[in-house]
């Protein structure tokens, strides 16, 4: 499927294929994708650093890709995972864990001083 890369990049939203949680979401742009699609392993691209990175390169917690969902305007996808460890770099297992209020409602699943 041709996917809507006009803006160089797309989000991809990690969702637990299992438990339904939305666990993150981050931005791909086509290399991203090929290696996901590749790999059976979620890539990503990160803006701040300007480079592609596998998810738990460093960290060890991966997410295998379930299935690949893209939305309705080609320009979005939803990746359905098995995530392994968390998946914030915070520690937390959703980097959803708080409200917008700054109630924390999530759990952790590891401490990233340990890992990072």
């Amino acid at each position: 499927m041709d996917l809507d890369f006009s803006d160089g990049l797309i989000p991809a939203v990690a969702q637990d294929a299992d438990s339904g949680e939305v666990l993150m979401l981050a931005y791909v742009n086509e290399e991203a994708v090929e290696r996901t699609k590749e790999t059976g392993y979620a890539h990503y691209y990160s803006r701040s650093r300007e480079e592609l990175w596998k998810k738990g390169g460093t960290s060890g917690h991966t997410q295998a890709i379930e299935e690949i969902r893209v939305d309705c305007d080609r320009d979005a996808l939803l990746y359905l995972v098995d995530q392994t460890g968390g998946a914030c770099h915070t520690g937390y297992e959703s980097c959803f864990y708080r409200t917008i209020d700054g109630e924390v409602v999530g759990e952790k699943a590891f401490d990233p001083d340990d890992v990072y």
